[in-house]
């Protein structure tokens, strides 16, 4: 669009006869197409008008030129409209300083347009009702009702349209309850956008039953009436109204649209109501609403909720004009469904084709780097959020605290975290849980007192993430202390806590504590019959863990996958050999489940601990198709410890054509060739251990000792009271090999000889 060039003329002049017609054509053709929407055009015949010899614009001019240049977010434009309307003397006209103040509205511009409505020598309705918006538009709901007291306190009765304007943006009880009592009092209850803004407001408050009771009150209800009461149940999650109010509305013949359909859809995604949310999609389809933008949104919303992104993506390739909101579902939905990299495709897609993308779109772009462990995409994302100078919300920060944690960078993860202005309970949440995942628990139990010290009250997802750091290091001690918060800030009963405090129990070796945590939880879910099976067969109550999953099939739960690796699990570390095999094939006969490479692999282990090592092997053969690596070591150590030297011979053919990533595997192999006594194979495994930079990770324990945790490495010698332990140690070894020559078990001499 070309520069417009303004002229000014000061003082005004009488129009002549010509002029006049000439400016009452242009001013009749420019209002025309403003009551019609086009803006751009309006700007056309505008810059027409200045061009046009002895036409000048006069006072009905700038309203609709300023309208559109609100409408087109033409802010310089503006500016320089309010110099002309200054220079040629028409700022005193209150409908040109109205619209004047509503174009500084619209760029939420509060300031200037203060500055238009104190200079006006005369205000009526028209000027109060703008400079109200402004403010209510702005959200600065309190200076807006202040001013309109002011101008009730001038004699200036307020219109339906001021009402409506405070009305917009209150979010307090007693506001509504003031404009309510108002609208009651001056007549305008038959208004029914006002009555449809008022059932908004409720809803803003919290005061749901109010705004149900008001509609019901309401003797003529248009669709926007439905569609506030249906969204505003849609939001507080209750499906079965929503449902019922989008049958009754049907049955009062008055058709849905696209904003009836998009809280009906949402409102089924938040249930997951998959079953429902198919027939509501069929009578989308029977309006022709499926390629609206709005419900295609909450269309690709309840598939994505229902793990069902196949059809969400449909959905959205199928849809032609789409807005950022759009695009973040589709980002959003596929990391919720753990599909992080066609994540950032769909972003790259977005990118380039020209949408900008929104807070909430590069907090969804983060939470994939982040569920990739890509530490490298993540930085640039930061990089480009920084350069774009994007406005950085409290969710897009809690995001950039989960990926620095979950990538091991916590420095930077806290750096973000102490520089965020405001926090709420996912942000502490967020670093508490960084720090607890990467194993420094003493720290993340720093930040969680912190948190209680800020007035921020933790909630479930912060007590698992320390009972759960607990559980991987045995801390039993601060396991406890977390379990008597929990009981003290009566956080319970949730499944998910009780959950975590079976597993927590559990790998620290209380399994009496462990068995009562999940016997006093009011339901169970698969993870927690996993967590309570897994306990019991860790620390070798075999039998114990079979008859808690035979518990579990009579309470009439499908089992997964997961729970029978548990159960698999501890059959293998209790000798339970046929049971185990038993149950693998019930697994995949009778409750059709394909087995993974874990139940595959936890297989040959259970051979191989039976000394079944051909067996195992002839399993492999059979279950695998190509090599893997890790079921070839459990495979390796049989044949060593069971004196199988042929079988592992062919065991260490196959390892060493693999080029190994992990310096274990060079030192098992070295091991295996060491006991075949093949000194040039164990050579040949440093040497390429050695040429990859590969290191040996040492082993390490924790122990904990009055509540205090101490990590012990293997020939980790600096610890102070290292000489004791050790001479401790040995006399402890002393005293064992002793009692094994007194023991009337034969067999406990074999164990003693390991130490």
């Amino acid at each position: 669009m070309k520069k417009l060039k303004l002229t000014y003329h000061h003082p005004p002049k009488p129009p002549t006869a010509a002029e006049a017609t000439t400016a009452k054509s242009f001013n009749a053709t420019i209002t025309g197409l403003s009551a019609q929407g086009f803006h751009r055009e309006v700007v056309v015949a505008f810059a027409s008008m200045l061009e046009s010899p002895n036409t000048h614009p006069d006072a009905f001019t700038y309203p609709s030129v300023l309208k559109a240049c609100a409408s087109l977010g033409l802010f310089s434009l503006g500016l320089h409209l309010h110099q002309q309307i200054t220079v040629n003397g028409f700022a005193s006209d209150s409908y040109i300083s109205s619209s004047l103040i509503n174009f500084y509205a619209k760029f939420r511009n509060v300031g200037d347009a203060r500055k238009v409505f104190d200079r006006m020598p005369h205000r009526n309705i028209v000027p109060w009702t703008s400079i109200i918006w402004c403010y209510s538009h702005a959200g600065d709901i309190r200076d807006a009702f202040a001013l309109y007291n002011s101008m009730q306190y001038e004699g200036i009765v307020p219109s339906p349209v001021t009402i409506l304007n405070v009305l917009s943006g209150a979010k307090e009880s007693g506001h509504v309850d003031v404009l309510h009592a108002c609208i009651v009092k001056r007549g305008y209850a038959c208004e029914l956008a006002l009555m449809n803004c008022l059932l908004s407001a409720y809803f803003k408050c919290g005061r749901v039953e109010d705004a149900r009771k008001l509609f019901e009150l309401l003797d003529e209800k248009d669709i926007v009436s439905w569609n506030s009461l249906i969204n505003a149940f849609s939001v507080v999650g209750n499906l079965r109204e929503v449902v019922c109010l989008f049958s009754r509305m049907r049955l009062n013949k008055l058709e849905p649209d696209q904003k009836t359909f998009g809280s009906l859809v949402s409102s089924l995604a938040r249930e997951g109501s998959l079953e429902l949310g198919r027939v509501a999609h069929g009578q989308i389809i029977v309006y022709g609403f499926e390629l609206d933008r709005h419900v295609g949104t909450s269309l690709v919303y309840l598939y994505s909720r229902c793990r069902n992104v196949d059809d969400a993506f449909r959905i959205f390739e199928r849809a032609g004009d789409k807005d950022v909101v759009f695009w973040t579902a589709m980002i959003s939905g596929l990391v919720q469904n753990d599909s992080a990299d066609y994540a950032l495709r769909v972003f790259r897609k977005m990118f380039f084709s020209g949408v900008r993308p929104s807070s909430a779109t590069m907090a969804s772009v983060i939470a994939a780097c982040a569920q990739l462990d890509s530490i490298k995409h993540g930085k640039s994302i930061h990089c480009y959020i920084l350069r774009q100078q994007m406005v950085v919300d409290i969710t897009l920060q809690n995001s950039l605290v989960s990926l620095y944690a979950k990538c091991g960078l916590l420095e930077q993860s806290f750096t973000v975290f102490s520089r965020m202005a405001e926090r709420n309970v996912v942000s502490w949440n967020a670093v508490v849980a960084g720090y607890a995942q990467n194993g420094y628990l003493s720290e993340a139990l720093l930040l969680f007192y912190e948190m209680r010290a800020a007035n921020q009250l933790p909630d479930s997802i912060t007590v698992v993430s320390l009972l759960q750091a607990c559980a991987s290091i045995g801390a039993y001690h601060q396991g406890k202390l977390i379990h008597s918060y929990v009981l003290r800030s009566c956080l319970g009963p949730c499944i998910r806590i009780g959950t975590a405090l079976v597993d927590m129990y559990a790998k620290c070796g209380n399994l009496d504590r462990a068995r009562k945590c999940f016997s006093i939880m009011p339901e169970h879910d698969s993870v927690s019959w996993t967590a309570i099976i897994a306990g019991y067969g860790s620390h070798g109550e075999g039998e114990a863990a079979l008859q808690m999953f035979l518990e579990f099939l009579q309470s009439g739960r499908a089992p997964n996958d997961v729970i029978f690796l548990s159960v698999l699990y501890a059959c293998n570390h209790n000798g339970l050999v046929d049971s185990g095999m038993r149950l693998f094939e019930s697994m995949i006969h009778d409750h059709k489940i394909e087995p993974k490479i874990e139940h595959l692999a936890c297989v040959v282990d259970l051979l191989c601990r039976a000394g079944r090592v051909q067996d195992a092997y002839s399993f492999y053969r059979k279950m695998f198709s190509k090599p893997v690596i890790d079921v070839l070591g459990i495979l390796l150590d049989a044949c060593r410890n069971n004196g199988d030297e042929e079988l592992g011979r062919a065991v260490v053919e196959e390892i060493s054509e693999f080029e190994h990533a992990d310096a274990g595997k060079y030192v098992q192999l070295a091991q295996s060739f060491a006991s075949m006594e093949r000194w040039d194979g164990v050579g040949e495994a440093w040497i390429q251990m050695k040429s990859r930079g590969l290191r040996k990770t040492p082993g390490w324990s924790n122990i904990e000792l009055h509540g205090t945790i101490t990590p012990f490495f293997t020939q980790h010698t600096s610890h102070p009271e290292n000489e004791t332990s050790i001479f401790v140690l040995r006399n402890l070894t002393d005293n064992m090999k002793r009692l094994a020559l007194t023991s009337e078990c034969d067999d406990f001499s074999s164990y003693i000889e390991v130490i």
